[in-house]
């Protein structure tokens, strides 16, 4: 976006400095300055001379050399090439170190032989024409040795090209006026606003008791939200002046004509796009805004035909549409040479709406780009008047016929925005002293109306700040903070007083569990996602799926919450398998079950996976879950499977769950938990071989339990301890819990420990290997002691059933 300074200059003074401070500062308090151009400033060193005399060039034909003066006898020559070269006419002469638009660098230079001093330019060097024939002449009475710049009357200017990108959440910068009330905070100087409420009411009072010969009306719902309408007569199309012509060409706009050019100007200084008609081309006397009820051919300002379909807004006469709403404007009823009277249309638009309909068409022009931003619609009335005031100064003869017509909302009841904040939070905030005179300063520069409640400040934010840009007290401190300067700001310390954070009862729980996986169960930990898909849970068999499903999922493997950890261990194990002949993972995740009151219910679950090619595991999880759950100071049992209670967290109906290997974890009489091994079916289906063990145990359950560590520390012991393996003969259908319950019932103080070392089956009988371990912190064991303990722990297994092998 271009901005020029000399536009800016007619809000506000800002101060002669260089080039690189302007930009500098404005990129730092409010968006980048991508480029800066300077207009004009070859035009001064271009002066006017007059043609003496020429011959031609000795060595080309159809080059000359002519001889001129620039007045005070000051005579040179040149080397030039056009036809038109006469003597006693006045050109413009570039002298040997001016710069041309066409960066072209004047220096000196020898053609055919010849030294030339410099240039005799053509309208298109100078850049007053896009093409040009000869060297452009000037009138007789032109004085020798004045600038181009002096003679033309013009000004030089600095353009700025803006990143309107960075713009697009303020569109109270699309324009040359609110460019100039920032420039105006950011120097801190004075803002002349001559957009006032006496300025309005004597525009207003062109108005006319004659009846609009244009009415306005809205037909149902449609991207429109505000619209005013104005008709005026006897205006006269024609060139536009040059001061007119110079800022649209500074601003990247082509003169077309006076009307035209009012539409653009009033569009680039106040950031309200309008469009005007040729009203005498306006069938039935009142213009609709609507929507398409279906296809349509369109044909707009460009010469392009547009597809328009259902749904699209349009203001339309009898005839159809004349507008394409918020877009461009139509062929058939534009402005031409022919244009005596006009309707001027200023309105505003559903930001959403004309952006669909604009990138559908591939149809971005001026008007989009502001509306997308979401214009303030209390500016459209100004904006009217605004080109209502421009059009009677260059038509002094038009006349407004009727007065303004509106159709919309209630500009009254668009609400007001009030902020509550204070200095000392600003100055808590940016981290800078900053004083309420300053601080009252900058909201008046920004046109925020403050009123001081205490050691409150109540900021009323004026609507075409608060569309989509200023809506809480942050916002407030971000002005104040871009306006003073960040580089201004000083880094510091934090003052805040830094502290371990404390955890949470259920983070302990979470640290203690990983620390035991790890350094007890030497299990790794892994993390998978908890977006699955339908594929994996068939892969596994899982018996139910879930109804917890994403709308817009990145894709069909993760558009599901997983209801359970079992699917995503055994992807886990599937992929480990192919490496390993053995490993041990855990994870802490996240389940998801749908809930009638709250839509979904999730639950945090460890999950452990012991797998071996060789050797069964199931023992071996049986006895690292039962020391986790002591460490966890957690009175657990193993139960076995019955079909009166079913597992919450293992579906009963499942096929992976192995039809002996299946304990039940319970706690407080509830099933919070599972061990199990997986059924050689499902293994079979993951290309997993050997054996495979899962733990499942839901840590929700004890959100509030306090992990208490009772460890009790004493010093190791002096004397040795003993171990004693035995091996017994069950029944195939016997638990090795059972086995185990036997042996606990021996009343020893020096048994310290009994668990299950091993177990193997035949056809008919299963026999488990116990180890018990005993010692006396005391003493050391006699052998008639251990014989004793021995002969005890044999008894008890050969009364409960189980006889030694």
């Amino acid at each position: 976006m271009l901005i020029s300074l000399d536009w800016i200059r007619d809000f506000t003074d800002v101060p002669n400095v260089s080039s690189k401070d302007i930009y500098s500062k404005f990129t730092l308090a409010t968006a980048e300055v991508e480029d800066v151009q300077t207009v004009g400033e070859h035009l001064e060193k271009i002066v006017i001379a007059e043609i003496l005399s020429f011959e031609k060039h000795p060595e080309a034909d159809k080059l000359n050399l002519v001889t001129f003066t620039i007045g005070n006898n000051d005579v040179r020559k040149v080397v030039c090439g056009a036809s038109n070269v006469k003597v006693g006419i006045k050109i413009p002469y570039a002298s040997i170190g001016v710069k041309l638009p066409n960066g072209l660098l004047l220096e000196p230079k020898k053609i055919r032989g010849v030294l030339s001093e410099g240039m005799l330019c053509s309208e298109e060097e100078l850049g007053f024409a896009e093409e040009s024939e000869g060297i452009m002449e000037l009138p007789a009475d032109a004085p020798l040795g004045v600038n181009m710049l002096t003679y033309f009357k013009m000004k030089k200017d600095t353009i700025l090209d803006i990143d309107n990108k960075s713009l697009t959440h303020r569109p109270d910068l699309w324009g040359h006026f609110g460019m100039a009330r920032e420039f105006s905070t950011i120097f801190d100087i004075p803002l002349k606003n001559r957009f006032t409420k006496e300025w309005s009411d004597n525009l207003k009072k062109k108005y006319t008791n004659e009846k609009s010969p244009i009415s306005v009306r809205f037909d149902g719902e449609s991207a429109g939200i505000s619209y005013f309408g104005l008709s005026m007569k006897n205006v006269t199309v024609g060139e536009s002046p040059d001061w007119l012509k110079n800022r649209l060409k500074a601003t990247g706009l082509r003169s077309i004509n006076n009307i035209v050019d009012v539409s653009n100007y009033v569009m680039l200084e106040l950031g309200m796009p309008l469009h005007i008609f040729d009203r005498d081309l306006i069938a039935g006397g009142e213009v609709v805004i609507k929507k398409l009820a279906g296809e349509t051919t369109f044909k707009t300002l460009d010469e392009v035909d547009r597809k328009l379909i259902a749904g699209d807004t349009v203001i339309s006469d009898s005839n159809g549409p004349l507008v394409l709403a918020g877009i461009m404007g139509g062929l058939n009823s534009g402005v031409s040479e022919k244009t005596k009277n006009i309707f001027i249309e200023v309105a505003n638009w559903k930001p959403a709406m004309v952006r669909r309909t604009s990138t559908r068409l591939g149809l971005r022009s001026d008007s989009s780009q502001r509306f997308e931003k979401t214009l303030d619609s209390k500016l459209t009335e100004r904006t009217l008047l605004r080109t209502v005031e421009m059009i009677l100064e260059l038509c002094p003869g038009a006349e407004v016929v009727g007065k303004a017509e509106y159709a919309g909302i209630d500009l009254n009841s668009i609400p007001v925005l009030k902020i509550e904040t204070t200095l000392k939070k600003i100055k808590t905030v940016l981290g800078f002293d900053l004083t309420e005179e300053r601080l009252l300063n900058i909201f008046a520069h920004l046109d925020f109306e403050t009123t001081k409640q205490g050691d409150k400040f109540l900021v009323t934010i004026p609507s075409y700040r608060s569309t989509k840009d200023i809506e809480q007290e942050a916002d407030l401190i971000e002005e104040v903070g871009r306006i003073i300067g960040y580089d201004n700001i000083l880094p510091g310390s934090p003052l805040d007083i830094i502290a371990p954070v404390k955890l949470t009862e259920m983070q302990k729980v979470q640290r203690r569990v990983r620390d035991f996986m790890v350094l007890q169960a030497k299990a790794f930990e892994t993390m998978s996602y908890p977006l699955i898909g339908d594929s994996l849970l068939k892969k596994v068999s899982w018996p139910t799926s879930t109804s917890l499903k994403l709308i817009d999922s990145l894709s069909v493997d993760h558009n599901l919450m997983r209801p359970s950890l079992i699917p995503s261990l055994l992807e886990v194990c599937e992929t480990n398998a192919k490496n390993f002949d053995r490993f041990r993972f855990f994870e802490l995740g996240r389940a998801y079950t749908e809930d009638q009151k709250s839509f979904a219910k999730e639950a945090l679950h460890l999950g452990a996976v012991f797998a071996d090619k060789e050797k069964n595991p199931y023992v071996d999880m049986i006895n690292v879950v039962s020391n986790l759950l002591s460490s966890l100071n957690l009175s657990a049992e193993f139960v076995e499977r019955n079909a009166k209670f079913s597992n919450p967290l293992v579906p009963t109906e499942w096929i992976g769950n192995h039809p002996f290997e299946f304990q039940n974890i319970r706690v407080m009489g509830k099933f919070v938990g599972a061990v199990f091994s997986v059924h050689p079916m499902v293994l079979r289906a993951l290309k997993v071989k050997g054996h495979v063990c899962i733990c499942l145990f839901d840590l929700s359950m004890f959100e509030n339990f306090s992990a208490k560590d009772k460890t009790k520390y004493k010093p190791l012991s002096k004397f040795p301890s003993s171990t004693f393996d035995w091996t017994v003969v069950a029944a195939p259908e016997t638990l090795a819990s059972e086995v185990l319950g036997a042996c606990k019932k021996v009343k020893l103080k020096e048994l310290k420990e009994v668990q299950i070392l091993d177990i193997f089956s035949n056809e008919n009988k299963k026999f488990v290997t116990i180890r018990a371990t005993l010692a006396d912190e005391a003493q050391t064991l006699t052998s008639e002691l251990l014989k004793q303990a021995e002969t005890a722990l044999i008894d008890a297994t050969s009364k409960a059933g189980f006889n030694l092998k």
